[in-house]
């Protein structure tokens, strides 16, 4: 139901506009991206990159932990609408466009109780071997 104000506005012609994230401007801080981010890690409580599975994942794309971004499903849409690296899903989906590759997995704690969903995660990256990371 539009109010009273939104209805007068529109019969003059003025258009309204709508912000796409509002929570900005109730005082959540922004979350930038550092320009060397080759993979951004998005789950409800990222693992921190010292865990060993996390530690194996890295080595396996051969990155380092200051080339990873881990962030939360909220601070995902803080980010531009379009990210030119790739993303991982941990345990969580998002409609976010990765110019590279996005992989998705189980969450942390399934991927290190579950040789299942860890042989998953492993097929889709050799599935993308060509598109990740070829750093020497």
């Amino acid at each position: 139901m539009t109010s009273r104000r939104d209805w007068l506005l529109q019969q003059m012609g003025i258009t309204q506009y709508q912000l796409r994230r509002p929570r900005v401007l109730q005082g959540e801080i922004a979350v930038t991206l550092a320009p060397d981010t080759q993979l951004i890690i998005v789950a409800d409580a990222p693992p921190g990159l010292h865990e060993p599975l996390m530690r194996d994942v890295l080595h396996a794309l051969k990155l380092q932990p200051a080339q990873v971004m881990t962030v939360t499903p909220d601070q995902l849409q803080m980010l531009p609408e379009t990210l030119n690296c790739a993303g991982w899903l941990l345990g969580v989906e998002s409609e976010q466009t990765f110019n590279g590759v996005t992989l998705t997995s189980a969450s942390f704690n399934e991927l290190i109780s579950s040789g299942v969903a860890r042989r998953a995660l492993w097929q889709q990256m050799c599935n993308h071997d060509s598109h990740l990371f070829t750093h020497p």
